[in-house]
């Protein structure tokens, strides 16, 4: 993937073009995927970050007869839903997608937001409000494309995939070149483990996602992500010690396999599942939960 080419990604069901954002980084990868699908009144899923390069870019990949007649965002993270907004004043699409950022929260994570914990991840796009709200299982259709919304809450509570049958727009829920961050209030552990639940029953042969290369065996994938974080949960675990541990001390003793620069991401990770842990009767604190709460097994 190269930043800023058009990349044909479809099927014989229905094209889908890709086009890759100049924002390369350790939490994106080789950047932001924003896809173009059908022909004539096309959709756009996940315009992607707030950069000039990458509107020319998307509006460049239209043919002259072509119209930009839905935006559709899986989630408000700056990286996928910042240029939203330009791209629907430039082209009259209503932009559509489960809700505001920071909306959804569950009741814990609403009281742990409360506490002033925020950030990790890549930046709530705090300014998106969608024109049309997607429930789950909302259909939507053009030229040469049809979805229908998927609900999967966890990296953000309203992220959303979009199932197109033989594809699916998996967002940051699942991506082949790493695993996703969840990182509370926003990520919710208990909710991203129930949503991979849900997508293992999908019947999609491939899942486009927000970041990295479409991934062809997407239950293998998902398999191998739900196993990944029970093991990590395992880890955590025990790593806890009968005096407790903080997210970041549990994070230095298990993360050992990352670069210092994801240390922090790996933290928040921590804490979702410690939070979860605790949810579950397996994890205890005396302490507010957070950053600073010394947790120890249940």
């Amino acid at each position: 993937m190269i930043a800023g080419v058009v990349e044909e990604v479809g099927s014989a069901g229905m094209r889908v073009r890709r086009v890759t954002a100049p924002n390369p980084s350790a939490l994106t990868g080789a950047g932001t995927n924003s896809y173009i699908l059908g022909e004539g009144r096309v959709a756009v899923i996940d315009p992607g970050p707030a950069m000039a390069a990458h509107f020319s870019a998307l509006t460049g990949a239209l043919a002259p007869h072509e119209r930009v007649a839905a935006i559709l965002v899986t989630h408000a993270h700056l990286d996928h839903s910042a240029l939203a907004l330009a791209l629907a004043r430039a082209t009259g699409a209503p932009v559509h997608a489960a809700g505001r950022a920071d909306e959804g929260r569950s009741a814990q994570m609403a009281k742990l937001a409360a506490t002033g914990l925020a950030g990790g991840g890549e930046g709530l796009d705090l300014a998106f409000v969608p024109d049309i709200r997607l429930a789950d299982g909302a259909a939507l259709s053009g030229d040469g494309w049809h979805v229908a919304a998927v609900a999967t809450p966890g990296h953000l509570p309203t992220h959303l995939c979009f199932d197109a049958g033989e594809v699916l727009f998996s967002g940051d829920h699942v991506m082949g070149w790493s695993t996703s961050i969840v990182s509370p209030p926003d990520g919710d552990m208990a909710a991203y483990m129930a949503s991979l639940a849900r997508l293992q029953s999908c019947g999609a042969a491939r899942f486009l996602p927000g970041h990295g290369a479409a991934i062809g065996e997407p239950l293998a994938r998902v398999a191998e992500l739900a196993a990944h974080r029970r093991a990590r949960e395992a880890a955590i675990l025990a790593a806890l010690g009968p005096r407790g541990r903080t997210a970041a001390e549990v994070a230095a003793a298990v993360y050992t396999d990352v670069p210092p620069t994801l240390l922090p991401a790996a933290e928040r990770n921590v804490l979702a599942h410690l939070i979860d842990l605790e949810g579950r009767g397996l994890a205890v604190t005396d302490d507010a939960p957070g950053t600073a709460a010394r947790y120890r097994p249940g």
